[in-house]
C-alpha cells in the first residue's frame, strides 16, 4: 500500500512455472515464432472483453532494443501485440516506445538493480506521442518477473498522457511473499 503499482492492472494467461518457461524459452530463444498465435489467443483468454470497436485500446509491445532485435531477428512482445490485434483485441502500435539504450537480460537481478539499470532506457517514441496520448492503452510482453521493465514502459506512456496502462503478459512470475504463494 505504501507503494501502489503505476499500472492499471494485469491480465496473465498463466503463472512463470517449469512448463510456461519451457514454452517461453523455445519462443523466445528457440526460434519457435509460431507459438505467438498460441501463447497470444492463451493471453486473449484473460482480457476482460471490449465493449465495442470505439473501446479498444492501444497494443503497445515492451521495446527491444536496437542491437537485441537485429540479434535476435524479432521482437517477442510485438508479435504476441500483432496476434492480440488480429484477435481483435486491440489497435496494433508496434513501435510506440523505444528502448534508448542497451541493457543486459536482466535475468538473475534484483528489482533495485533493475530499475536501476532500466533508468532511462524506455521512452515514447516522439513519433507516436498524439497516438497514445488520451488512449487506453495494453501494453504487451512475454513474462512480467519483477515489473521494472513494465514500470519503465508505463511511466513512458503515462507521462505521454495514456488515458490508463495495462498489461498483458503470457507469464507472470509470483514472489513468495505475495499472499496465497505459500505452500
Amino acid at each position: 500500500m505504501t507503494e501502489p503499482p503505476t499500472h492499471d492492472g494485469i491480465a496473465a494467461a498463466t503463472v512463470y512455472n517449469d512448463i510456461s518457461r519451457d514454452l517461453i524459452l523455445s519462443f523466445k530463444y528457440g526460434g519457435r515464432i509460431a507459438l505467438a498465435t498460441m501463447l497470444a489467443k492463451l493471453i486473449a483468454a484473460r482480457l476482460p472483453p471490449a465493449e465495442g470497436d470505439d473501446d479498444l485500446p492501444l497494443l503497445v509491445p515492451v521495446p527491444l532494443h536496437r542491437l537485441r532485435l537485429w540479434r535476435r531477428g524479432f521482437n517477442q512482445a510485438a508479435l504476441l501485440a500483432k496476434e492480440l490485434a488480429k484477435e481483435g483485441r486491440g489497435d496494433l502500435l508496434v513501435d510506440g516506445l523505444v528502448r534508448r539504450k542497451s541493457t543486459p537480460p536482466l535475468a538473475g537481478f534484483g528489482s533495485k538493480l533493475r530499475r536501476s539499470i532500466l533508468s532511462g532506457a524506455i521512452a515514447i517514441n516522439a513519433r507516436r506521442r498524439d497516438a497514445v496520448k488520451d488512449r487506453r492503452v495494453m501494453l504487451v510482453d512475454d513474462v512480467l518477473t519483477s515489473g521494472a521493465t513494465s514500470n519503465a514502459c508505463v511511466a513512458a506512456l503515462k507521462e505521454a498522457g495514456a488515458r490508463s496502462v495495462t498489461i498483458a503478459c503470457f507469464a507472470r512470475v509470483l514472489s513468495e511473499a505475495e499472499p496465497g504463494n505459500h505452500p
